[in-house]
């Protein structure tokens, strides 16, 4: 019960966005605007802060690394388990693919840092920094194959990779970032948390593509379910505790991001389907993520 106290000012964001888009009828063209404010400008701005900020031990890091991007294979060989039974149109099935990997970054920092302070921040971010590049280079690379953007086109104008990417640099350089310039970058990364929960929540849709519907569960149940007990196993085999342990245990049942629509949208995919799979492991997520917390801070 107080772990999911806990967790529940990050979920009341979530559906205050769902309550103002249904009732303040801001329209579509805001919703956009804000959604692209956040992709491009508050959450690159939230990854280089947060990288930047975060003390770089890659030897120690491995294990924590090694559990994470093994949940996301495992997660990656799961989700295609359904192209041996299913029969679905290449970009569908393309677009849906991702959700079974993907990780929301915003719930991610705001659960860490809700739960454990500032290390569980670096601790997440540190792991996001590593996992979206990954997870961005997959997704377009699925979409890419059955759709006409290029490959390399579209993850040389992704601003997840390139926000990771600038971090990781000025971390390594030993950069520290000036008083005003800190004092910048912390308020966009704060209003990145703010205001990135408040539109996963205005995303939320309800309504699934007809014939997509058992694949879609079968996407849920693995991001949801299967994915932090991969985590879980995986973590104590390479030796992982303590906040280690637990920060990639909850990184592994995060919902799916918000962008993978906005990636299946830009890449001609089916974003109807990936909003509902989006909307579906959010929801879900409320139920599952508390009880995977309350068991991991036992």
């Amino acid at each position: 019960m107080n772990t999911a106290l806990l967790l529940l000012p990050d979920f009341a964001l979530i559906l205050l966005g769902a309550a103002i888009r249904r009732w303040m009828h801001l329209g579509d063209h805001f919703w956009s605007g804000v959604e692209k404010l956040v992709y491009f400008i508050l959450f690159p701005a939230l990854l280089i802060n947060a990288i930047v900020k975060t003390r770089l031990d890659l030897g120690a890091a491995l294990p924590l690394l090694g559990t994470a991007l093994a949940a996301m294979a495992g997660g990656m060989l799961l989700g295609l388990l359904p192209k041996m039974f299913v029969r679905l149109p290449p970009l569908t099935f393309a677009s849906v693919f991702q959700c079974a990997y993907r990780f929301n970054s915003y719930i991610a920092l705001a659960v860490a840092g809700m739960l454990f302070g500032s290390p569980g921040i670096a601790t997440m971010g540190l792991i996001v920094g590593a996992a979206v590049p990954v997870a961005n280079l997959v997704s377009v690379w699925m979409l890419a194959r059955h759709g006409e953007v290029g490959l390399w086109r579209e993850v040389a104008r992704n601003p997840l990779i390139w926000g990771t990417a600038a971090g990781f640099l000025l971390n390594l350089a030993g950069f520290v970032p000036p008083a005003p310039l800190q004092a910048f970058l912390g308020r966009l990364a704060d209003a990145s948390i703010a205001l990135g929960l408040i539109t996963v929540g205005a995303a939320l849709r309800l309504e699934n593509t007809p014939g997509v519907r058992g694949v879609s569960l079968w996407l849920v149940t693995v991001k949801l379910l299967a994915l932090p007990l991969i985590a879980a196993v995986t973590g104590r085999l390479l030796g992982l505790q303590g906040l280690n342990y637990q920060v990639v245990v909850l990184f592994a049942a995060l919902p799916t991001a918000s962008s993978a629509y906005i990636l299946a949208m830009r890449m001609g995919g089916d974003g109807r389907s990936v909003a509902w799979l989006i909307s579906a492991t959010t929801l879900g997520s409320m139920l599952t993520l508390p009880l995977w917390a309350a068991w991991l801070l036992r």
